[in-house]
């Protein structure tokens, strides 16, 4: 058996073993780690998929506007680019459709388990494997698992008081109900964020009335979106050279963004300038322009793109209501300055529960230590994708690597690069599994929460960036090709390889 040189030099065996991979999720990240097994000619692995479909979050949501606002030509992998997507910004429908012809030209049917959905996963230290249990009692084991279930799946629902008592209709933006027609209904939106300012300007001209409990305002900035015309998109079939630059050209207009994500920066001061401008182009009264403007750098909180959110405020029929909720009732919504807001149905717009990544899926790694017990302090991973203590397990989309500026679907691939070589290491059949060294872990996680020190992220206001401690867990601190240059080799020396 022959050896040959990996990262920094190492020795490794050439590759001989089979290796099963279990994947969880049959999402964007799911689908990217599938699709690229094959690509390279590994067969042996599964994708144990909650749903009855592929497409994760642009499955579920599927609100009145639902939309990327990440451009479609960079929304999607690098590997498998479509030529005709029909606008600058694909709404829902068209990002779905483009994840299941990803399953079809990849023949991904026959390794996704449909309708599975895992309650735990347990690494078995004296066989080097994980065992997983579904929530039908199902166990199946696998050397490798593949996180795959990011960071948007889990709705979060607020806590108020009386909601049991509520007679109408009550769900949430990324639950939606399909059944419901708003039409001449006084409508109550809980929250104000990036599913809010997609679907508000869709129902605000058919309900009759819509109040919007805002905790905080945004910083909304113009989306330049419109759709390609059938000249750009014969041109883009015709020469893929030119997808290719196109998709170049705009991964390097939003990466420059990230400046504006740096404490007291000039870019940051122009994004805030661009958000009050498009306040004072559609809001005329004054003490709602007030409402509106947020107290806190741009950037601090996600900022939203729109065209029509403004417009949709302005309408009569509209209201912004800032007092905090203090109980719900049978009738609607009662505010704490005592004021009833009437309600026939209630859309929570909250958002996700974004601390807890793989909950309520339990995963317990050597020596019977809990994922819970690790983060209990705010999760971390080395370079977001490895957890010390937890062998062989790999997450795609984890702690950190989430993006104010860019295509998560980059950082993906970067992720799915990195795990590839990773399982080329693992067919070593004198390696059973591999364990990141938690020097390691501990050293890339301290120069990334010292470089989170220079964000707008690390200020003073709330957001679903960082836990109730202030520590930052989802986002990636510096531009993402620094993340791709850390990434681009799995260095070996950085893991704990056990026989």
């Amino acid at each position: 058996m022959s050896l040959s040189q990996g990262p920094r030099g190492s020795a490794i065996v050439k590759p001989t073993r089979t290796v099963k991979i279990a994947i969880l999720g049959a999402g964007m990240g799911g689908l990217g780690m599938a699709a690229q097994l094959r690509r390279h000619g590994i067969d042996s692995f599964v994708v144990l998929e909650k749903g009855s479909e592929v497409g994760g979050t642009w499955r579920d949501n599927i609100y009145p506007g639902s939309g990327c606002d990440v451009p479609s030509h960079l929304y999607s992998f690098s590997f498998e680019p479509k030529a005709d997507w029909s606008r600058k910004f694909a709404l829902q429908p068209e990002i779905h459709d483009y994840m299941k012809q990803v399953a079809r030209k990849y023949g991904l049917a026959p390794f996704i388990r449909f309708n599975t959905e895992v309650a735990e996963a347990t690494f078995d230290e004296a066989e080097g494997i994980w065992r997983i249990r579904t929530t039908e009692g199902e166990e199946i084991t696998a050397n490798v698992v593949v996180s795959g279930t990011g960071q948007l799946n889990r709705p979060a629902y607020p806590k108020i008081e009386g909601l049991d008592a509520f007679a109408g209709k009550k769900f949430h933006s990324a639950r939606w109900d399909t059944s419901v027609d708003l039409t001449g209904k006084n409508v109550a939106v809980i929250g104000n964020g990036a599913s809010a300012i997609q679907f508000v300007p869709e129902i605000a001209p058919k309900v009759k009335k819509l109040s919007i409990f805002q905790r905080s305002p945004n910083w909304v900035v113009p989306k330049a979106d419109r759709p390609y015309t059938e000249r750009e998109k014969a041109l883009f079939k015709r020469f893929p050279w030119i997808v290719r630059l196109h998709r170049y050209m705009i991964y390097l207009t939003l990466e420059r963004n990230y400046l504006a994500f740096i404490k007291d920066s000039f870019f940051s001061k122009l994004f805030e300038k661009a958000g009050r401008k498009e306040i004072e182009t559609h809001i005329s009264d004054p003490e709602l322009r007030e409402v509106l403007t947020p107290d806190y750098p741009a950037g601090c909180k996600r900022i939203l793109l729109s065209n029509d959110w403004y417009p949709a405020i302005a309408r009569p029929n509209v209201e912004v209501v800032t007092s905090h909720i203090a109980r719900a009732t049978a009738e609607g919504i009662v505010t704490e300055d005592g004021k009833t807001h009437p309600a026939d149905v209630i859309i929570f717009s909250t958002g996700f529960e974004t601390m807890e990544f793989l909950a309520p899926m339990k995963v317990t790694g050597r020596s019977g230590v809990t994922l819970n017990d690790v983060w209990k302090d705010g999760a971390e991973a080395h370079r977001g994708v490895a957890i010390a203590g937890f062998p062989n397990f790999f997450m795609l989309y984890g702690p950190n690597t989430n993006l104010g500026h860019n295509s998560i679907i980059f950082m993906l691939e970067c992720q799915i690069n990195y795990i590839l070589q990773a399982v080329d290491a693992l067919k070593n059949p004198k390696v059973r599994y591999m364990d990141v060294r938690k020097a390691a872990e501990d050293a890339f996680n301290r120069e990334l929460q010292h470089d989170m020190q220079k964000t707008v992220w690390a200020a003073g206001c709330s957001s679903w960036y960082k836990n109730a401690a202030g520590k930052v867990t989802n986002n990636w601190s510096s531009f993402t090709a620094r993340y791709w240059w850390q990434m681009r080799h799995f260095d070996l020396d950085e893991y704990q390889l056990v026989g």
